[in-house]
């Protein structure tokens, strides 16, 4: 009696995920293999430079050559910090280079960077070189059998150059050798992409400590700018009941007065006075509903944001279209801002943009919100011109949040707001 065992049907599917996951591992590190290779050329014409200035520092024309070399280690070593960014976590660059060359070279950060950019030159442009060659040399001996036939004899070998092929066992035998170095990429490439990159993170990252420094400098600004919306805020809320609806108040209270004086003598009079200060009554209580709404709209505290954005929508005067994907309410102070934001950028739309059209989009996603709010007017968007934008920048820095304004002339303009909404 024969057994059979049956094999998982998710088996074959789930191999077929590793091998597409390890293949895109490998053209992930082949990809910053090269892009350190860039670098480590970069590095190597550093370290030429600073080994002539070593060289010509003992005539002394060197120490006048010294603080570009510096300088020029200081522009490659920040490049290295943008492409380690790219690929990992954060590589925060350190203080700019101090002024005199004696405060340079007892600068803990520089003599970090010269150790770096000759490991670099060396270790780093080694490794890119072979994250480069690696692939090829593996495509030209898998299609060595496609070919070799129309080769000279001489050229007529393996990537490696183990042997001549001289038939068809030999070519396939060279064709097997790509297939076991396809294999060596799969497997080194991640292992290779890792050990380029070792001595830019230990070496180009901040000092234990600086992390801290910059996070709570950052916290001090944002507090700062969170003072400065709150007192500006209440500026507004202050002007508006000030201008608007004080004034309104006391018209009713001098409308009023008249109408008592005239109820005796005319009372005819004293209707017309009455419909007037209950005119005027009825615009203070619209003005200061409108101002409540300004703090907290009610409809943001009653339903959700995305109704809210929508009611802004259609107040609008440039036709305007939201997109919402929001599954969960965010914190409502996070909400006020993004309503806020969205306010802001859509009253300027009306008043400077010249748009046809505007539209608003809103996602939430891994504890963040991003709104996004685009017109086709003529751009030209500056922040510093006047027109809110400051404000929402406060607002927004205030939840650590970011701003992003891209209003080139001619448009369109395009606002992005991330702001965190996990709990």
């Amino acid at each position: 009696m024969v057994v059979t065992h049956d094999r998982p049907a998710d088996v074959r599917p789930g191999r077929r995920r590793a091998a597409a996951s390890r293949a895109r591992t490998a053209l992930d590190a082949l990809e910053h293999l090269v892009g350190g290779l860039g670098t480590a050329l970069l590095a190597l014409l550093a370290t030429l430079w600073l080994a002539l200035t070593a060289v010509t520092c003992l005539v002394g024309i060197g120490l006048r050559l010294l603080p570009s070399a510096l300088h020029a280690v200081r522009a490659v070593a920040d490049r290295e910090r943008g492409r380690l960014s790219r690929w990992g976590p954060e590589t925060v660059g350190p203080a700019p280079l101090p002024d005199g060359l004696r405060a340079m070279l007892a600068d803990r950060a520089v003599r970090r960077e010269v150790r770096w950019v000759v490991t670099h030159a060396v270790l780093g442009l080694f490794l890119g070189l072979a994250g480069a060659t690696l692939p090829l040399s593996a495509a030209h001996d898998v299609a060595f059998p496609l070919y070799w036939s129309f080769l000279p004899e001489s050229e007529s070998a393996s990537a490696v150059g183990w042997w001549t092929v001289r038939d068809w066992p030999g070519a396939l035998a060279v064709s097997g050798t790509g297939v076991a170095l396809v294999g060596v990429v799969l497997v080194c490439a991640p292992v290779l992409a890792r050990l380029q990159a070792w001595p830019g993170r230990r070496l180009l990252s901040p000092e234990p400590g600086t992390d801290l420094v910059l996070r709570v400098a950052e916290l001090t600004a944002t507090r700062a700018a969170a003072l400065d919306a709150h007192v500006t805020e209440l500026r507004r809320v202050e002007r508006a009941l000030h201008d608007g609806t004080q004034n309104r108040i006391v018209a009713v209270t001098v409308l009023l007065g008249a109408a008592r004086r005239a109820l005796a003598r005319n009372p005819e009079e004293a209707a017309a006075v009455l419909d007037r200060a209950q005119d005027a009554a009825e615009q203070a209580l619209a003005e200061l509903r409108a101002v409540v709404r300004s703090i907290l709209p009610p409809v943001l505290a009653d339903r959700s944001l995305p109704d809210a954005l929508t009611a802004l929508a259609a107040g609008c005067p440039v036709p305007c279209q939201v997109d919402a994907d929001v599954s969960t309410r965010c914190p409502a102070a996070v909400e006020a801002t993004a309503y806020f934001a969205v306010a802001e950028a859509l009253t300027n739309i009306a008043r400077h943009s010249g748009a046809g059209e505007a539209g608003v989009a809103v996602r939430a996603a891994d504890g963040l919100l991003h709104v996004e709010v685009r017109d086709d007017g003529h751009g030209g968007a500056d922040e510093h011109g006047g027109t809110g934008l400051t404000g929402i920048r406060r607002r927004v820095e205030a939840h650590d949040g970011t701003l992003e304004l891209a209003s080139p002339p001619g448009g369109p303009t395009t606002l992005k707001v991330t702001l965190p909404c996990g709990s």
